[in-house]
Order: structure tokens, then C-alpha cells, then sequence
């Protein structure tokens, strides 16, 4: 199957500069191309992946993908869909960034010189050295301002202002294509569907500076949204992030887990590599077996692994198992930690407590005495995992995990942890 037929497929394609003039290009040979993303912080979300795992289907189907880290355009940043301007950052900072997303492209796409056909560059190393009269002089005369100010990035932006550097930025990124035809051969920018009016500014400048017939084009994806009507990768604590020291790989795995049927086939085709006969299987299973939830185990268990590697997807899944069976003594503090994030929360001081007092009076887990004992006596109340049923028991340190919290679980679902205090 040809790649862009893929891509059509797979609802991956938002608007193209010339779809049969691309179409034509890979059919018949191999080509370099591009994304880019700036180090406005120190890790991608899930939302950068998409262009990304595209970038990775154009390799499997045997062409040359350059990923550009943003060391110079992220010293300025991206206009696009912003209200205001940017906080900019020091440099230090942005250098710090550009490391770190290096690093986590290295570890999801093996990118780097001499690997896997991924190459990593940054266009710090060709845009730090422009002096700003050769910007001015090499770049800023093939620019028309009538053109740049009816670019939808800028002229969203009109009303509320927009400085001089952000303006800039379409000239800046147009260097970066410009700059990766001429050295890297690259002939396709990708990027969402708010990059558009930089991918054409680009387009516009290598056609000036290496004539009209220069075969480059551009591909923008669609904008993720749920069946509802939200953005895509947003949860009530905020971005899911590719660093586990951020969005833990348990957190990771249960975010899509929990998709809902009418959004996870769309998900298994935009981020999995599954082919058309793996996900018509899946829809298939979703629509006379939705109980089994085999199209979120399937694309859990993908992206877990794809983002996080195979031991990480194996805590994942075993953390998940024994917080829903509640047999949880063999977990470790930080594991607990991590999958009771969300759960309501208490304190108590370290020693002994008696059972009936510790859930009323010390951490309001149980509304009153009798409702305790009521609890205890029907063996509702489980601590550590263990089923406690003693209106006389002792809670000690030995029901702790590592004399940090002791995990409390009322029922069948829910949680409680009380974090022990000095």
C-alpha cells in the first residue's frame, strides 16, 4: 500500500500542498523528510507523538525521516495558537530542553547518525551563526508582509499584538526547510494542523531560492479530538507526558485504557502500528464483545510498550491487576504510590491505632462507630490487602508500606491512603 494511502486510511491526513505531485514522489523513489518540535519544556506529551509516528511509517516504508529538536526557533517560540506571547526562557534552559527531548526521541525512535535511518538534528547549529544582516539580507527581502500578516498563525494574533520575535518565527522555520532541502535532501515537511502557514511560508522560500520546479511539499495532520467534541491528551491532572517522572508508566497505561469505544479504534490507527486486519479484529471484538475491552487492552498494552519498554508495560499491568483484586501486600511503596495517585487522602500519626478509632475519629474514612464495625463485621474493610474483620484490631506499623502510608480499602473499589506522620 502506498504510504499516503495508508496515512489516508488511517484518518492521518489533514491538508496537503499537492497530493498527487507526493504521491507520485514516493511511489517512485525513496525521500527525506521532516518534523520539528521546539524544547519549550523538558518532555513531549502524547499530542507530539502523532507527527512523530508518522515520521516512523514513512521509515518502515522505506524513506529517510530527520527529526528537528528546536535549539534556535525554541529560543523564540511558536506564535501559533497562543493568546499572548511566550515566557521566554534562558538559555541554559532551552539547552537543557533541547537534551532532554533528544534523549527521549533517541529512546522512541532509536534516532541518531548512524541508527535505524532516524536522523536527529538541531537548528541551533545552522541558525546561531546567522548574523542579523545576512537574516536580513539572505531571508527577510524573499518575505512579503501583506503575505506572512494573512497567515492564520499571525493574524489570529493581530488584535491582541504580537512582537517582532514571534512574527519572525515563519521566516525562522522557512530557514529550517530551506536549510534541510538543501543539505539533507529532505523534500516533506510534516507537522499538525496549526503549522500550516509555516510549512507554505517554507515552501514559498525554497521555490524562490532553488527555482520553481524544486519538488518540496507539505503535509499538516488533523487536530486529535474525542468524540465529544474535546482535545485529545488532556486529563483533570493535565498533560499525559512521555517522562515517567512525570506521567508514571501505570498512569500512562490507564490513560488508554480508560478510552472510551468511540474514540479508541480512531486511537489504535493514529498511534498503533497495527495493520487493517489487527484493528477491523479489534472493532470487530469491540461491537459484539465491548464487555472484554480488547481494543483498549490492545492499544494500552502498544503504547506502553512502545514509550516505556516491556518491563514497564509488566509493572503497569501487574499494579492494575492487584489494585483491582485488592491483593496488594506484594507491592512495592513506590508502586502503590504510584497507581493510588488520585485516590482521597488522610493523615495520621505513626504508633498504634485502634481499627474502629483510626477510621472514624483519626482519618474520617468511615462516617461514624456503628458504620465501622458494620464495615469491619461484613468484611468490607481490607488493609494492605488483607480483609480485617477484628473490631479490636491494632493498626500498626507492620500494616504500613515503608512506614509511609498504610492503604486503606473500603469495599470493593474504593481506596483511601492515610500518610503517616511524625
Amino acid at each position: 500500500m502506498n504510504i499516503i494511502d495508508e496515512l489516508e486510511w488511517r484518518g492521518a491526513i489533514n491538508q496537503q500542498t499537492d497530493a498527487e505531485g507526493l504521491r507520485e514522489l514516493v511511489e517512485n523513489q525513496s525521500i527525506a523528510l521532516y518534523c520539528g518540535v521546539d524544547p519549550t519544556g523538558d518532555s513531549m506529551h502524547i499530542g507530539h507523538l502523532i507527527p512523530f509516528i508518522i515520521l516512523k511509517r514513512f521509515q518502515k516504508a522505506g524513506h529517510k525521516p530527520v527529526v528537528l529538536i528546536g535549539g534556535g526557533t525554541g529560543s523564540i517560540g511558536d506564535p501559533s495558537g497562543k493568546k499572548s506571547e511566550r515566557q521566554l526562557q534562558s538559555k541554559d534552559q532551552v539547552q537543557r530542553n533541547v537534551e532532554k527531548l533528544s534523549g527521549q526521541m533517541k529512546d522512541l525512535f532509536q534516532a541518531g547518525q548512524d541508527q535505524s535511518g532516524i536522523r536527529l538534528a538541531n537548528n541551533a547549529d545552522w541558525l546561531g551563526p546567522l548574523s542579523f544582516l545576512d537574516f536580513l539580507r539572505d531571508y527577510g527581502k524573499e518575505f512579503n508582509i501583506n503575505t506572512m500578516l494573512a497567515k492564520d498563525i499571525v493574524a489570529n494574533r493581530l488584535e491582541a499584538g504580537i512582537s517582532f520575535a514571534e512574527f519572525s518565527y515563519q521566516i525562522i522555520q522557512s530557514i529550517d526547510f530551506l536549510h534541510l532541502y538543501q543539505h539533507e535532501g529532505v523534500q516533506l515537511q510534516v507537522g499538525g494542523a496549526d503549522q500550516w502557514g509555516n510549512i507554505t511560508a517554507g515552501l514559498d522560500l525554497i521555490r524562490k531560492k532553488e527555482g520553481p520546479e524544486a519538488k518540496a511539499f507539505g503535509l499538516t495532520i488533523p487536530l486529535l479530538l474525542k468524540a465529544d467534541g474535546t482535545k485529545f491528551g488532556k486529563t483533570e491532572g493535565g498533560a499525559v507526558w512521555l517522562d515517567p517522572d512525570k506521567t508514571s508508566p501505570y498512569e500512562f497505561y490507564q490513560f488508554w485504557l480508560n478510552q472510551r469505544d468511540e474514540d479508541v479504534i480512531k486511537y489504535l490507527k493514529y498511534f498503533t502500528f497495527f495493520d487493517q486486519e489487527e484493528i477491523q479484529e479489534l472493532q470487530e471484538s469491540l461491537e459484539k464483545e465491548p464487555h472484554l475491552r480488547k481494543a483498549q487492552k490492545a492499544l494500552a498494552e502498544d503504547m506502553t510498550r512502545f514509550v516505556h519498554g516491556d518491563q514497564a508495560l509488566e509493572e503497569a499491568q501487574e499494579i492494575s491487576q492487584a489494585l483491582f483484586s485488592g491483593d496488594i501486600a506484594d507491592l512495592s511503596a513506590d508502586q502503590v504510590a504510584s497507581g493510588l495517585q488520585d485516590v482521597p487522602t488522610s493523615t495520621a500519626p505513626r504508633g498504634e491505632h485502634d481499627i474502629v478509632e483510626f477510621l472514624v475519629d483519626i482519618t474520617g474514612i468511615v462516617q461514624s462507630r456503628r458504620q465501622a464495625r458494620e464495615f469491619l463485621d461484613n468484611g468490607a474493610i481490607t488493609i494492605r490487602g488483607q480483609r480485617i474483620q477484628d473490631r479490636n484490631y491494632t493498626i500498626s506499623q507492620a500494616d504500613s508500606f515503608d512506614n509511609r502510608f498504610i492503604v486503606v480499602r473500603r469495599g470493593k473499589k474504593k481506596y483511601f491512603i492515610v500518610n503517616l506522620t511524625d
